[in-house]
């Protein structure tokens, strides 16, 4: 207190002085400049780093497999047909080919169609077994268009967990584990638009019965998808993606992680994460299906809500002494509090 007077007074002394003044009045302006310099230095120092995920996202990934969900009724000038179940399609069925030409997209069906054979041929997947079967295309009254009946879809979508926001690089990493089809092979996307997401109900997970959180998509997007791997689904970053609110972090090798506390960020309600308490009961850094750690969860709150870990936490950031370590992947059938988790170093070599 002393002191602050004392300067205080001299200060004030030097006022006569013109001089001094002078030198007053730069010193002043100085520190004015300085402050108003202060928030943008911070603001461009937030624009690049590595940040926390936890939030919900929802994922419409297109995949290169034009998959059969339905058959339906062609209205033609001769009455109502369906050539695809007069041709032994069934719900379920990949269209891999038509006439050796190979369909990746619902669009290149009636492509094909439309073009002037004197027989169709499609090859189906069916059951990981190809097959090929002969079909004859009717002519839609209305649209005077090609039809075989055939209701197809060549996307995937679902709600799941951003893990890291990559700003530096513009990258983003959710999941932890690969989008896989029925027959748990994994999906080759031909991109996808990953959207921001909203949590609003959780089927509690019981033993023997995965529970899963409910969510919608928002229209807001988080970036674009590009691979789908082992790791997980990672993607380019949108320009507009806003990282004021989140955590910037430090990323931590498997070597450093150890058998004991830690805690995940997670959305099981709404679209803010919150940090809930586990521990790491194992670390098995060369499991060969990125199973790194085995996880239990020890957070009464998240216990009571979700029973333990459920589908569409997956992708939820795991930390250990303030560091990212991995994020969750799988929860144990027969015990929801418990699951598997990657490390991050095999989610940052990824992508």
């Amino acid at each position: 207190m002393y002191t602050f007077k004392f300067t205080a007074h001299n200060t004030f002394v030097m006022f006569y002085k013109k001089k001094a003044f002078k030198a007053l009045i730069l010193f002043v302006a100085a520190i004015i400049c300085s402050v108003m310099l202060v928030p943008m230095t911070a603001a461009a120092e937030t624009a690049d780093g590595f940040y926390l995920g936890g939030f919900p996202a929802g994922f419409v990934l297109n995949t290169t497999k034009v998959e059969v969900v339905g058959l339906c009724e062609i209205i033609t000038e001769d009455g109502m047909c369906c050539p695809a179940r007069d041709a032994g399609i069934k719900a379920g069925d990949v269209i891999d080919k038509i006439n050796g030409e190979e369909v990746n997209k619902t669009a290149d069906i009636n492509t094909l169609i439309s073009k002037e054979y004197k027989k169709y041929d499609l090859t189906l997947i069916r059951g990981g077994e190809s097959l090929t079967v002969s079909i004859d295309p009717v002519k839609e009254r209305a649209s005077s268009g090609k039809r075989i009946g055939v209701l197809v879809k060549d996307s995937i979508n679902g709600i799941g967990t951003v893990t890291y926001i990559d700003k530096t690089n513009n990258k983003f990493a959710s999941l932890g584990h690969p989008v896989t089809d029925s027959e748990n092979t994994l999906l080759e996307i031909n991109g996808g638009t990953v959207y921001n997401g909203l949590v609003y109900d959780v089927k509690k997970g019981v033993r023997g019965t995965p529970g899963e959180l409910k969510g919608a998509f928002e229209s807001s997007v988080i970036g674009k998808a590009k691979i789908n791997c082992r790791c997980g689904v990672f993607g380019d970053l949108s320009k507009d993606f806003n990282c004021s609110k989140l955590i910037k972090v430090e990323k931590a090798s498997i070597d450093e992680v150890s058998i004991g506390t830690a805690y995940i960020y997670s959305t099981v309600y709404g679209k803010e994460p919150k940090k809930y308490k586990i521990s790491i009961a194992k670390v098995d850094k060369q499991n060969k299906d990125n199973r790194n750690f085995v996880l239990k969860v020890e957070d009464k709150e998240l216990l009571d809500r979700t029973g333990g870990i459920v589908q569409g936490m997956s992708g939820s950031p795991i930390i250990q002494n303030g560091k990212l370590i991995g994020a969750v992947t799988h929860v144990f059938i027969n015990d929801p509090t418990r699951g598997y988790g990657i490390a991050i170093d095999k989610m940052t070599s990824s992508y």
